[in-house]
């Protein structure tokens, strides 16, 4: 375990020099992003690995301060990398940077709420260990639960950092390759707004919500049976 902490707090300081050395102020706007297209899209035409590098380093660092400005950096994507480029580095450096985020509210905030709320936190860890994926897939597909926030609540339960890996990537996939095949038309951009249309919204917490209502209907047809 101690060996994990120093890792996790090396990858969480790593995480912090990035953002403080190549994130000044406003450079995670649209209109900033917007600004210097042309150059960064010559950039990567003269350093392809270099720059996927670079791109993946400061979205895990992102996603994992919690800085608001990952889906600036996903519409960035789309217009720099390939289709199939962006959605490997996006998908793996956001799910990398939550998973960081969720490990450091486990190690900092975890102990105490346990011992705080022993009682309603039995309830949710044991939820959390018979539905745990599929919880976590609604949220991270429901737009009324923010990034930052599904991180820190699942940091506070037991749910392993393998399962939230996968499962953080399977239900943040849709969100990510709208984004990128919108950032390939960056340029005609002039809000977030027009990206995620309250059709696009529903249609992801629809998605979000499949899963437990598939369980519950499920569990509803089984007693029905028993009966």
């Amino acid at each position: 375990m101690n060996g994990q902490k120093t890792i996790f707090l090396c990858a969480l300081l790593g995480a912090f020099a990035l953002a403080f050395f190549f994130l000044p102020p406003g450079a995670l706007s649209l209109d900033a992003v917007k600004t210097h297209q042309q150059a960064l899209v010559a950039y990567v035409e003269h350093h392809p690995l270099q720059s996927a590098v670079y791109y993946f380093a400061l979205y895990a660092a992102v996603s994992a301060l919690s800085i608001p400005g990952a889906a600036i950096l996903t519409l960035l994507g789309g217009a720099l990398f390939s289709p199939w480029l962006g959605i490997l580095l996006v998908s793996f450096a956001s799910t990398l940077g939550a998973t960081l985020a969720m490990l450091t509210s486990r190690y900092f905030l975890r102990a105490w709420i346990q011992r705080r709320f022993a009682p309603q936190m039995r309830t949710v860890n044991r939820g959390m260990a018979r539905d745990g994926a599929r919880y976590l897939f609604a949220l991270r597909l429901m737009p009324l639960f923010p990034f930052f926030l599904v991180n820190v609540l699942m940091g506070l339960t037991r749910i392993d950092a393998r399962r939230y890996w996968w499962v953080s990537q399977l239900a943040m996939l849709p969100a990510t390759v709208i984004f990128l095949n919108a950032g390939r038309e960056l340029g005609k951009l002039t809000s977030l707004r027009d990206i995620l249309s309250p059709g696009v919204l529903f249609a992801f917490t629809l998605l979000g919500l499949l899963p437990l209502v598939t369980r519950w209907l499920f569990s509803r047809y089984t007693s029905s049976v028993k009966k």
